[in-house]
C-alpha cells in the first residue's frame, strides 16, 4: 500500500546578514572631496577666463593668443577633472548605496517599500530616477533609526535639502554647459563664464549634503549595529469589545 507523499516544505534563501557601510562610506566622501577640489579649481578656471575675456571685449590690445590658450586649458582641464571624480562617486555612491539598503533588510524589512535590486536600478530610469532613490533612502533612514516605526524619520531634512539640491546642481549645470559651448564672442563667454563659475558653487552645495548624508546614515547603521539593538516590533493592535473604538497601532509610515 502506497503512503501519500508528504508536502514539500519551501525552500528558505538566506536570511540577509549586516555588511558594515564604513569602508565604501569612506571611499565615496573621499571622491566626494575630489569633486569639491575640482569645482573650487572649476571656479578659478571660469574666472580667469572672465578677466581674459573681459580684456578681449574691452578691445585690450595687450591680451595674447597664449592668454587664451591657457584660459581654455584651464576651464578643459578642471572639467575633465570634475567629470572623473564625479564617475567615480557615481559608481561607488550606488554600490554604498546598495549595501545600506541590504542593511536595512535585516534592521526592518517590513518598512521597505521596494526590493534592493531597485537600489542599484533605480538610478537608470529616466525621470522616475527624480523620486525612486530619494524613497528608497527614506525608507533606509527609517529602518536605521532606533526605533523603525517611530512617526518622524532621523535626518529626514538633510535628506530633502541633499535631493532638492542635487536635482537643482544637475539642471542648473546642463543649462550652463550649453550657455558655455554656444558662446562665440569674447562678451558671451565672458558672461558664460560666470554662469560657470556659479554652477560650480552650487554644485559644491549638493555634494557637501551628499558627504553629510552618507556619513550620517553610515554612523546610524553601524550604531545600531554596534549596540545589537533588534529590530522593534510595531505594538500589536487591541480589539476591544463589539463597538467599542479600535486603540493601539502602529502609525502608519509617513510618505
Amino acid at each position: 500500500m502506497a503512503h501519500p507523499s508528504l508536502p514539500k516544505r519551501p525552500m528558505l534563501g538566506p536570511l540577509p546578514v549586516l555588511r558594515s557601510p564604513i569602508g565604501l562610506a569612506h571611499a565615496v566622501t573621499a571622491l566626494l572631496a575630489v569633486v569639491i577640489v575640482a569645482d573650487v579649481l572649476n571656479i578659478g578656471a571660469a574666472a580667469y577666463m572672465m578677466s581674459v575675456m573681459g580684456d578681449l571685449a574691452s578691445g585690450g590690445e595687450d591680451v595674447g593668443v597664449g592668454a587664451v590658450n591657457r584660459a581654455d586649458w584651464a576651464v578643459t582641464s578642471t572639467t575633465g577633472l570634475y567629470l572623473l571624480g564625479l564617475l567615480g562617486t557615481a559608481t561607488l555612491f550606488i554600490i554604498w548605496f546598495h549595501r545600506v539598503r541590504h542593511n536595512a533588510e535585516v534592521f526592518a524589512p517590513d518598512v521597505q517599500r521596494r526590493t534592493p535590486g531597485w537600489a542599484i536600478g533605480g538610478w537608470f530610469i529616466p525621470f522616475a530616477n527624480l523620486f525612486i532613490p530619494r524613497g528608497i533612502a527614506k525608507d533606509v533612514l527609517r529602518a536605521s533609526q532606533p526605533d523603525p516605526y517611530a512617526s518622524e524619520v532621523r535626518h529626514r531634512g538633510l535628506l530633502d535639502a541633499w535631493w532638492g539640491m542635487w536635482i537643482a546642481s544637475g539642471i542648473f549645470t546642463q543649462f550652463v554647459t550649453d550657455r558655455y559651448n554656444e558662446a562665440s564672442d569674447p562678451q558671451a563667454i565672458h558672461d558664460a563664464a560666470g554662469w560657470l563659475m556659479t554652477g560650480s558653487a552650487v554644485d559644491i552645495v549638493s555634494a557637501v549634503l551628499a558627504l553629510l548624508f552618507v556619513r550620517r546614515l553610515t554612523a546610524a547603521q553601524n550604531e545600531k549595529a554596534m549596540t545589537g539593538r533588534q529590530p522593534l516590533q510595531p505594538p500589536a493592535p487591541q480589539y476591544p469589545a463589539a463597538g467599542g473604538p479600535v486603540t493601539g497601532g502602529s502609525p502608519a509610515p509617513g510618505a
